[in-house]
């Protein structure tokens, strides 16, 4: 009988991958993006309570004219103990919709910057979407005080990019929940509020390109004293926010200038074009240095809003827009130049057309 039994195939010597087939040759649709952006409304909200440096002085061995010469704050905002940065954000925004003749239901994302919301997750700007009535794209950043400038600036490249006609931005801060009261260098810095900016397509420019960046070599100089998972396994106490403030001072003053100048210069305008200047709200010396440093002409308004507010940080540069616009400080359709840095070390500067 005859073996029948059929060989193996012959191993192929080829040991390169055969790529699969594209299904087709069509391409990707660009995004429908508006070409220009620029802020259309801002809002502002500010707790009710009112607590003047007098209220604080006796837990840290001080006096009100101490603070003054050493911050230029006089009182600040404090929320309610109940009173949330969501509900905060709720008032400014739906101020912000108001001034800017827009709906919430022409709003495609909500950005939040926050670092007092007091959930890891979810974030504040879903549950503030759901007060709006709306279910839009919606995330919270944290970048401490250069917040609200971040968040402009993504606002406005979401805006041109098209993936969203409008965006939302909030700034807000509840800092009482993490104030060290009896810390003699910060008790007396931080207070409480929530700005808002709606971000929406323009014919002009009105955002100009952020000079932004960090320095995360020195995070330690403003920080959340404890992490999370230390208060959890230990007995630590509570971890209100600490601040290194001649290394925070020094870094502001020499740091911020030079980008707030790359802020103009790419903007393509000069310092005299500016018909304001809106820093952040950290210290009065810190603006006046940062003034000098500039060579600000001295017919150019400049957001004091710290005297009554004090220390918002991600709120802060909202709030002081909203201030000067409300008490026509500056003219609508004018230039200004906003800068926010802090925490991380962390910094961003744009100009903006006023809305």
């Amino acid at each position: 009988m005859s073996d029948t039994t059929q060989a193996p195939p012959a191993p192929t010597t080829s040991t390169t991958p055969t790529a699969p087939k594209a299904k087709g040759t069509g391409t990707l649709a660009a995004g429908d993006g508006a070409r220009h952006a620029r802020i259309w409304g801002v809002g502002a909200y500010r707790p009710e309570r009112v607590v003047p440096n007098t209220e604080l002085v006796e837990r840290i061995d001080s006096s009100d004219q101490w603070i003054r010469e050493r911050s230029g704050i006089i009182s600040r905002r404090m929320a309610a103990k109940d009173e949330t940065v969501v509900d905060m954000s709720e008032h400014a925004a739906r101020q912000a919709l108001d001034v800017a003749g827009v709906t919430a239901s022409q709003i495609g994302a909500i950005i939040t910057a926050t670092v007092t919301h007091p959930y890891q997750t979810p974030a504040a700007a879903p549950m503030l979407a759901d007060r709006l009535g709306i279910q839009c794209a919606a995330f919270d950043i944290s970048a401490a005080c250069a917040g609200y400038c971040y968040a402009i600036s993504l606002a406005n490249d979401m805006v041109r990019g098209g993936s969203a006609e409008y965006v939302l931005v909030i700034g807000v801060e509840k800092l009482s929940d993490f104030t060290d009261y009896d810390d003699r260098g910060s008790a007396f810095i931080f207070g409480d509020g929530a700005g808002a900016a709606v971000v929406g397509p323009s014919d002009t420019p009105g955002i100009g390109p952020t000079i932004w960046g960090s320095d995360g070599a020195q995070w330690q100089a403003i920080s959340q004293r404890e992490p999370w998972t230390d208060i959890r396994d230990t007995d630590k106490k509570w971890p209100a926010i600490g601040m290194a403030g001649q290394t925070v001072f020094r870094w502001a003053v020499w740091g911020m200038a030079p980008v707030a100048q790359q802020a103009i210069d790419k903007a393509g305008i000069t310092i005299n074009d500016l018909d304001a200047f809106i820093p952040h709200q950290a210290n009065m010396r810190i603006i006046d240095a940062m003034i000098k440093q500039l060579k600000l002409p001295a017919d150019i308004p400049v957001a004091r809003d710290i005297a009554e507010t004090a220390n918002t940080s991600a709120a802060s540069v909202p709030l002081a827009t909203e201030r000067m616009i409300r008490e026509k400080q500056i003219p609508s359709g004018g230039l200004a130049l906003q800068i926010g840095f802090g925490a991380g070390l962390v910094y961003a500067a744009q100009v903006i057309v006023i809305p």
